[in-house]
């Protein structure tokens, strides 16, 4: 498990970020496949920011086998989308399963946390207000 504060999740600093900021890599309008924008790396954790602005933050990540975040609060809710794998998400201290092609709103100043499965890939959006 990788211990990351508040600020890291809202702001995301993952592990390792090969291209943090992929809004200057594609053109709005554009078609774009998730699933290939983020690579694995072996034990660990990449995000990549797809989107930032006052609004929210859109950030792709990759989790190896077994790695997650610990437990933590954010201010605002937040929606995961699984788009690849399997992970187990904690929210409140309820378990819940989710794979790819579900989602799962995380709601603000509740505690959730991250379990890898198996190696997968999500997209996280934060949303302020």
């Amino acid at each position: 498990m990788i211990n990351l504060s508040v600020e890291e999740i809202v702001y995301p600093f993952i592990v390792q970020s090969k291209n943090t900021n992929m809004q200057e890599l594609f053109n709005k309008g554009e078609v774009l496949n998730l699933t290939c924008m983020v690579e694995y790396s072996s034990g660990g954790i990449i995000s990549k920011q797809v989107l930032k602005n006052p609004s929210g933050n859109v950030t792709l990540f990759s989790f190896d086998k077994g790695q997650g975040l610990s437990e933590h609060t954010a201010p605002f809710d937040a929606i995961v989308q699984v788009l690849e794998g399997e992970a187990r998400i904690f929210i409140g201290g309820v378990p819940n399963l989710v794979k790819a092609g579900e989602w799962i709103i995380m709601p603000a100043n509740i505690s959730h946390a991250l379990q890898a499965i198996e190696s997968f890939k999500m997209l996280l959006t934060m949303i302020r207000g």
